[in-house]
């Protein structure tokens, strides 16, 4: 902030009285000046010739080559105010040339004691830009952005308009004030600049507004760009169709189709031609909403203006058709598309393929490849890719290591999805050694493997009853800072309780508590299954415990596995009655087949059961009283 040093001593001030333009009253009084600025005494304006002030400085700045300015204003440096300075520059009484009154501006601005105010700024800013020295303008101005900040340019613009000086002012300093704002990052002060001049009648600075609209463009939120741009085409800026494509693209992008659609609107209504990719950029819009039915009115729409579809115009279109699953369609619209003479390039026959690939089939997805390759178009890695995915669906490996080969043939080199997608096929086909023989080779070429990879080679050690590679796999991917979802850890801990190692399935519990993860009910259900079917009821329970301190919420599952095991291992009435009625559990089908099939054991044996809730008599001669229950 600017503070304006005001002497103790008596400040000399001259002005002309209105009775006599030539008599000089001199008088003794101290001026008190705003911190910014104090427009200068009306009568001022005039004779302005006769000011002796003014005329000792002029004077001074015209002496400079011979005598210094210190030497020559030793007395007036005292008394000189902002206020003085303004003056000279908005009346220069002498026709000083700008430059020599910018060297006095800088040099004034080092004297001891002395400050600028907005007002001298402003005014030495106005003959810059009258005279188009614009860059040093634009410093002077965009210092006091720095020091006034945001939100400050009202103040600015009506101090420009107070020291705006002779009538030969042009409305460039506009521009300046608006650049220097838009560079100050001070945005919506740049825009206020424009409705100032607009409201003042000024000359609507266009340049300055497509400055700023390029700025806003790269960095503002779309409706921002939108608004602003509205708003200086009523001013008369010149459309673009650039620009509008763009604005339309980032609204299709942000799937916001309405505000897309009135973009698009927007280029008839100023006198535009849509052009093909102001079309396709609606259509791709509205293909990712899946809003077909607007995409082929606006491929109509083009045909009516008389601007020809292109291959991305298909594309998409196919695209949009293939998501639909609509592949009659997609191939009818590929044989427009050729009849039109045009030929389909790599996403148009990838987007076909991927698609066949999805639906199985194969047959119709490779007639496509050769077909591309018969055309002279080139697939790429993507399209190699997925021809390899749809191979390993059907399970046809040979095949997708014959698409391997001939990729590096072409010297495309397989990437992670390559390999991770043979790997899973590998793996789902039980070809595990091949698979590992996959994974040498991701890591001989430096390719670390993902969270897919790992996946695929756990479920395939726990398919081949190998839980101990399983295992450490597992563990490998943990340590690769991967984090394994729960299905694949309990296939692992499914896997050791399988085998009648219920304690590693329960240990292998506890290290995924350990690392921060709380399991789900299926995997506690696992190993809780593990330790029933080995008679150890008390763990089993000790899960159940867990399972409560952990807010992991048993379900009917996790009740008829306890229920069970307790009937199986000699559970006693207490226990079997207090899992029924646990949480408010209600036995199901489950749990009353296992207490009938126990009943029946017993009776046949001549052994009276443990396993008889008190609400429940489970002798042979009740059990139709229990299907009785279970019809209800």
């Amino acid at each position: 902030m600017f503070s304006l040093k005001l002497s103790s001593r008596t400040i000399t001030h001259y002005f002309l009285t209105s009775s006599s333009p030539l008599k000089f009253i001199r008088t003794s009084q101290l001026i008190l000046f705003s911190t910014w600025y104090s427009p200068p005494p009306e009568s001022l304006h005039h004779h302005h010739h006769h000011n002796p002030i003014l005329t000792a400085i002029s004077q001074a700045i015209i002496n400079t080559p011979s005598k210094p300015l210190n030497s020559s204003l030793k007395k007036l440096i005292p008394s000189l105010t902002a206020h003085h300075i303004t003056e000279l520059i908005t009346q220069n009484p002498f026709s000083l040339p700008p430059s020599s009154l910018l060297s006095f501006f800088k040099w004034v601005s080092t004297v001891k004691g002395f400050r600028h105010t907005i007002a001298s700024y402003c005014a030495m800013t106005n003959l810059l830009c009258t005279h188009n020295i614009l860059n040093e303008a634009k410093s002077l101005i965009t210092f006091i952005i720095s020091r006034k900040g945001k939100d400050s340019v009202t103040s600015l613009f009506t101090a420009i308009l107070d020291t705006r000086g002779g009538s030969n002012q042009n409305d460039i300093v506009f521009d300046v004030l608006m650049n220097a704002y838009v560079d100050s990052g001070f945005v919506t002060d740049a825009i206020e600049c424009l409705r100032l001049v607009k409201t003042n009648g000024f000359r609507v600075p266009y340049r300055s507004c497509g400055y700023l609209l390029d700025v806003l463009m790269k960095s503002e939120s779309v409706e921002v760009v939108w608004g602003f741009y509205v708003e200086i085409l009523d001013a008369g800026f010149q459309p673009n169709i650039y620009t509008l494509n763009i604005l339309m693209h980032k609204f299709c992008k942000q799937r916001r189709i309405e505000e897309a659609q009135k973009v698009f609107d927007e280029i008839t209504k100023r006198g535009l031609k849509p052009s093909v990719v102001s079309v396709n950029t609606l259509i791709n819009g509205y293909c990712k909403i899946g809003n077909l039915e607007e995409c082929f009115k606006l491929k109509r729409v083009m045909l009516e203006r008389r601007v020809v579809p292109d291959v991305f115009t298909y594309s998409v279109l196919i695209h949009g058709l293939c998501k639909d699953n609509r592949m009659e369609e997609a191939n009818q619209m590929l044989e427009e598309m050729c009849a039109r003479g045009l030929v389909p390039n790599g996403v148009t026959y990838t987007t076909l393929i991927d698609e066949h690939c999805k639906n199985d089939s194969i047959k119709v997805a490779m007639g496509m490849y050769r077909e591309m390759l018969a055309k002279g178009v080139k697939p790429d890695l993507v399209t190699y890719n997925t021809l390899i995915n749809g191979l390993c669906r059907v399970g046809d490996l040979g095949g997708a290591r014959k698409i391997i080969g001939e990729m590096m043939e072409k010297n495309m080199k397989p990437d992670k999805i390559t390999y991770t997608t043979l790997l899973d096929g590998y793996c789902k086909e039980g070809c595990l050694e091949s698979a590992l023989e996959i994974r040498k080779d991701m890591i001989r070429n430096g390719i670390e493997l993902d969270d897919i990879a790992y996946t695929a080679l756990v479920s395939g050690f726990c398919k081949e009853g190998r839980v101990e590679d399983a295992e450490l796999t597992l563990k490998e991917m943990l340590r690769a800072g991967l984090r394994p979802d729960e299905a694949i850890c309990s296939m692992v801990i499914h896997g050791f309780c399988k085998k009648g190692d219920a304690q590693m399935g329960s240990k292998l519990l506890m290290e995924l508590q350990s690392s921060g993860r709380v399991p789900g009910v299926a995997t506690f259900n696992v190993v809780m299954n593990g330790f029933c079917n080995q008679g150890q009821m008390k763990k089993a329970r000790m899960l159940l415990d867990d399972m409560h301190n952990l807010g992991v919420v048993p379900d009917d599952i996790t009740y008829n596995i306890l229920l069970e095991g307790h009937c199986n291992n000699g559970g006693d009435s207490i226990d079997t009655d207090k899992l029924q009625s646990e949480k408010g559990h209600v036995s199901d089908i489950a749990a009353y087949t296992s207490l009938i099939s126990i009943s029946q054991k017993n009776s046949k044996t001549g052994l009276t059961t443990n396993c008889r809730p008190k609400r429940m008599n489970v002798e042979m001669n009740h059990v139709s009283q229990i299907l009785d229950t279970l019809s209800v």
